[in-house]
C-alpha cells in the first residue's frame, strides 16, 4: 500500500507531499492542474525512464521518494534475492540530476532501474484510459484466468521445470552437433592425443631439461674455473685458507696479552670453517661436470620434440600441452562413447517431458473449471454498468505449432502449459464476437478492464491499484455503478483513482484536489486533503461548474452522504 508520496523538483511540482488511505483515494482537478504528472513522478520511482526536460529547476535534481506498507504480501523472498533490507515500511526514491542521470533506493541501497521495476510491479498497477490495449494481450488474457484459478504454485512448479527442460533440449543439441563433429573429426584427434601422449611430457621437464644442456654445453669452462678457484682456496702455493691459518696462528699467539685478539683470532676460525664448506662443495660440483656430447645430443633431441608441440599447438609451456592433450583425449571419449551419453540425456528429457505434460494437464484443467465463473462475474459487473447485452467468451486451445515443424500428437509445450487463452466480445445484442478492441468504445473498453481488474483483484495480493480516468465515456447511472464497484475493489486492496465524475468522486474514502497556484512569480501544482464541506463543494463545482448553487450542493450532500 503506497502511504506517502513525495515530489520535489518535476514538471510543475516544487515540492509536494501527498498521504494516501488504504481504500479509495480519490483526487480530482481541472484539466491540466497537474493529475497526470503526479502520476508520472510516482511511475519514476516505480522504473520508468527518466528525461531531464521534466525538470522544474534545471539546476536542481528531481527527487521522487515513496513510502510503502508491504507487509503480508509475500516480498521477502524478493529482497532476499536482491541483497536489500526487508522492511515491512519500504521507501522507494528515485534521484535524478540535471544532466540526466539516475540513482535508485531501496530503503536507502542502491539498486538498478530493473530491480525497481520489478519491484513497483509487485507493489502497484497503473491502469489509463490509454491502457485498454493490455486488454487483447494474450499473456494478460492468460493471467487474468490463471489468477482465478489459483494454482500460483503448481504454475511455478511447471515455469521452474520447463526452464530445466529447455536447457536439456539445448544441452542435447549441443551434444549431438558435438558428437557428429566429434566422429568426423576422430582420426584427426586422435592421431594428435597419440602424438603428444607419446611424447611423456612431465610438466615442469622443460626447465629441468633446459638447465641440463645449458650446462651440457658449458661444461669445459664451468670445470676450469672451478678448477681455477678451487686452486686459489686450498691448493695453490699462496692459497686462501694456507695464509688464514697463518694469520690465525699468528692472533693466537698474541691473544693472551689483548682479548680484542683472541675474539679475532675466533672469526678468522670461523672463516677457515666456511672456507673448508665451499672448497668441498666446489670440488663435489666439479667432479659431477662431465662433458658428455652424448647427453647434451639427447636432451636437445627431447627439447626439439618439446618445441616443435609447442609450436604445432600455438603454446608455450609443457603445461599448456597436457591441457590440450586432456581436451583431446575428452574429444576422443567423446566421439567414441557421445551416442551413450545423448542416449541418457534423451531418456532423461523423455521422462521430464513427461512430468511436464502431467503438470500442464492439471493446469489446463485448473483453467477450464475456471473460465464460466470468469466469464459470469465479468458480465454480471458489466450489466451493473449499464452493459447487459454483453457476451463473452473465453476460448482456451492448444498453441499453434511453430512454423516450419512437424505437429505434435501431443499438445505443443509452451512456458505456460498447453493452453492458449483467448478473450472474445461483443458488447451489443446480435453482434459477433470478436478481440475485445474490435468490437468496443473507448468508454466499453474502460469498463470491461474494470470489470476485468475488480475479478483478478479478488485472486491476487496486489497492494495498490491506480485508475488514470478509465471512466472516459461513461456518466450517469453508469458512473454511479463504476464508482461503486471501485468502491467494492477498495475493500481488498488501496484504489487511487483519478477522475472527473462526481458519482465516482463521491465514493471514496479519501478526496484530494488538485489545483495550479499563481501566487507567486512561477506556477506551481499543489494538492490538498478535502474536508467534508469542501468535498461538497467541490462535488457541487464538478455537477454544475465554478458557481454551484444550492441544488446542486444538496445534489453533492446526497451523493456524499446518502
Amino acid at each position: 500500500m503506497l502511504q506517502k508520496l513525495t515530489i520535489n523538483n518535476y514538471a510543475l511540482i516544487d515540492n509536494l507531499e501527498i498521504g494516501f488511505d488504504s481504500g479509495l483515494n480519490i483526487l480530482t482537478g481541472e484539466t491540466g492542474a497537474g493529475k497526470s504528472i503526479i502520476l508520472g513522478a510516482l511511475s519514476l520511482i516505480l522504473g520508468q525512464r527518466a528525461e531531464s526536460k521534466y525538470f522544474f529547476n534545471q539546476q536542481k535534481k528531481c527527487v521522487i521518494e515513496g513510502t510503502f506498507k508491504i507487509s503480508g504480501f509475500h516480498l521477502a523472498d524478493f529482497f532476499e534475492d536482491n541483497d536489500l533490507d526487508y522492511e515491512t515500511e519500504t521507501v522507494l526514491r528515485r534521484e535524478i540530476s540535471a544532466d540526466g542521470k539516475s540513482r535508485a533506493f531501496v530503503n536507502d541501497t542502491p539498486v538498478n532501474l530493473t530491480a525497481l521495476k520489478q519491484l513497483g510491479e509487485k507493489l502497484i498497477d497503473i491502469h489509463s484510459q490509454h491502457a485498454t490495449l493490455e486488454i487483447n494481450d494474450p499473456d494478460f488474457q492468460l493471467l487474468v484466468v490463471d489468477s482465478v484459478a489459483r494454482h500460483s504454485d503448481l504454475l511455478f512448479d511447471y515455469q521452474t521445470k520447463f526452464k530445466a527442460y529447455k536447457k536439456s533440449l539445448s544441452k542435447l543439441n549441443q551434444l549431438i552437433a558435438e558428437n557428429d563433429k566429434g566422429k568426423a573429426d576422430l582420426d584427426y584427434f586422435q592421431f594428435q592425443f597419440d602424438e603428444l601422449e607419446k611424447g611423456a611430457l612431465v610438466a615442469d621437464e622443460q626447465e629441468h631439461l633446459e638447465l641440463e644442456l645449458n650446462t651440457l654445453n658449458n661444461a669445459e669452462e664451468i670445470k676450469r674455473n672451478l678448477l681455477g678457484a678451487n686452486y686459489l682456496l686450498q691448493d695453490g702455493e699462496a692459497a686462501a685458507l694456507t695464509q688464514l691459518k697463518e694469520a690465525g696462528q699468528a692472533l693466537g699467539s698474541i691473544e693472551k696479552y689483548n682479548p680484542a685478539v683472541a675474539e679475532l683470532h675466533q672469526r678468522i676460525n670461523s672463516i677457515i670453517i666456511e672456507l673448508k664448506d665451499i672448497a668441498a662443495e666446489i670440488d663435489a660440483i666439479e667432479q659431477h661436470t662431465f662433458i658428455d656430447e652424448a647427453r647434451a645430443e639427447e636432451v636437445n633431441n627431447r627439447l626439439s620434440m618439446i618445441y616443435n608441440l609447442q609450436k604445432k599447438h600455438r603454446v608455450n609451456t609443457i603445461a599448456e600441452l597436457l591441457q590440450i592433450q586432456e581436451e583431446l583425449s575428452d574429444k576422443v571419449q567423446q566421439a567414441l562413447f557421445g551416442d551413450e551419453a545423448i542416449e541418457k540425456l534423451q531418456k532423461q528429457i523423455a521422462a521430464d517431458k513427461a512430468e511436464l505434460e502431467k503438470l500442464a494437464t492439471q493446469l489446463s484443467v485448473n483453467r477450464k473449471k475456471a473460465i464460466p465463473d470468469i466469464e459470469k462475474q465479468i458480465l454480471a459487473t458489466l450489466a451493473e454498468m449499464g452493459m447487459g447485452n454483453s457476451m463473452l467468451s473465453i476460448e482456451q486451445m492448444p498453441p499453434p505449432p511453430p512454423k516450419g515443424g512437424a505437429t505434435e500428437q501431443a499438445p505443443l509445450l509452451t512456458a505456460t502449459g498447453i493452453d492458449n487463452i483467448k478473450f472474445l466480445f461483443s458488447a451489443n445484442k446480435g453482434h459477433a464476437l470478436a478481440e475485445m478492441s474490435k468490437v468496443a468504445s473507448g468508454g466499453e473498453l474502460s469498463r470491461l478492464m474494470l470489470s476485468i481488474k475488480s475479478i483478478v483483484a479478488q485472486y491476487t495480493a496486489l497492494p495498490t491499484i491506480i485508475f488514470d480516468e478509465i471512466d472516459t465515456g461513461v456518466s450517469g447511472e453508469v458512473a454511479n455503478k463504476v464508482g461503486q464497484i471501485m468502491e467494492r475493489l477498495a475493500q481488498n486492496l488501496q484504489v487511487i483513482t483519478i477522475t472527473h465524475l462526481p458519482q465516482i468522486a463521491s465514493k471514496g474514502q479519501s478526496h484530494y484536489f488538485v489545483y495550479k497556484d499563481d501566487s507567486e512569480a512561477a506556477t506551481f501544482t499543489r494538492i490538498k486533503q478535502l474536508d467534508n464541506d469542501e468535498r461538497v463543494l467541490e462535488i457541487a463545482k464538478m455537477l454544475s461548474g465554478d458557481k454551484p448553487g444550492e441544488s446542486a450542493l444538496q445534489n453533492a450532500r446526497e451523493l456524499l452522504f446518502s
